[in-house]
């Protein structure tokens, strides 16, 4: 992205109170209120962020001063968290896996959603928590089969960080329910920021990264993607009603603890922190359930 955003939603406020904001070109901050109690499907669904755009052209909404608050995720609490597993050739080639022919959808409980700072907490019993940047989208209007991929870009409401934290014992030696190892809890941090969709220049030109204690673990691209973000919204609503607000993973690069020859999986003090370019940075401080 050549500059920064015009509009970038955020919420803001202790976990389960947050209030929502924009972010606009000059890194002002303004509350929203005025607007919508949240940033939720409702709001999606109903152009929010059109109105958005012409409440700041229009002076109409408060400033807000950030300083102290948390960031929450930048959409509250999703009604699906929809992932696309081995979605680059590189990260299927370090897991021992092909490249898939279509793409692996699985899910993710929409409870382990957190803010993107927020701490993630190992779970009891785990000895394989992991980590995967990734690009996420936010579903803005409902979809349902979609007639081709190129259809898809008016159903994206917009683009933010997430980091699909993975417990792999869990998701592939405990019954091969992938489920079982991505819905522990504070397992999806999401955010800053909901950069929307016609903000994003080139969703498939992105760098991403990712690293632990300082060192650079992930260090990849979105145009190295096997399956596009137009063919994602197009091929899952072919298998499910996508409705505003849902979020979805669309996969990892190169890089995780899994693929490396060390497996050096995370424990209680690390550090990670990862970004996208354009669409902001995450740093978690990593805790014991």
């Amino acid at each position: 992205m050549s500059k920064i955003a015009d509009v970038r939603l955020i919420r803001v406020g202790p976990a389960g109170e947050e209030r929502p904001a924009v972010l606009d070109g000059s890194e002002r901050a303004f509350d929203l209120r005025p607007l919508t109690d949240d940033i939720h499907s409702a709001f999606l669904a109903g152009d929010g962020i059109g109105q958005v755009r012409q409440a700041l052209l229009a002076g109409a909404l408060p400033e807000l001063d950030l300083e102290g608050l948390r960031i929450g995720a930048p959409v509250a609490r999703p009604g699906k968290i929809v992932c696309i597993g081995l979605n680059y050739s590189d990260h299927a080639r370090e897991t021992g896996q092909q490249p898939p022919d279509e793409p692996v959808v699985f899910m993710k409980a929409p409870c382990t959603l957190i803010g993107p700072n927020d701490e993630v907490l190992i779970p009891r019993g785990s000895s394989k928590t992991d980590w995967e940047v990734e690009l996420a989208l936010v579903v803005g209007a409902t979809a349902r089969y979609l007639p081709d991929p190129g259809a898809s870009r008016g159903y994206i409401a917009g683009f933010c960080v997430s980091n699909d934290v993975s417990e792999r014992e869990f998701q592939l030696e405990r019954g091969g329910q992938w489920d079982k190892g991505k819905s522990c809890e504070t397992f999806q941090p999401l955010g800053p920021w909901l950069v929307p969709a016609d903000e994003v220049p080139d969703p498939q030109d992105l760098p991403l990264r990712l690293s632990v204690n300082g060192s650079q673990r992930q260090n990849g691209n979105t145009a190295n993607m096997i399956f596009g973000i137009d063919y994602i919204v197009w091929y899952l609503s072919q298998f499910m009603v996508l409705e505003p607000g849902d979020v979805i993973n669309t996969g990892t690069p190169a890089g995780v603890a899994l693929g490396l020859p060390d497996k050096p999986y995370l424990r209680a003090g690390d550090v990670v922190e990862l970004d996208i370019e354009g669409l902001g940075r995450q740093r978690q401080l990593i805790g014991q359930a």
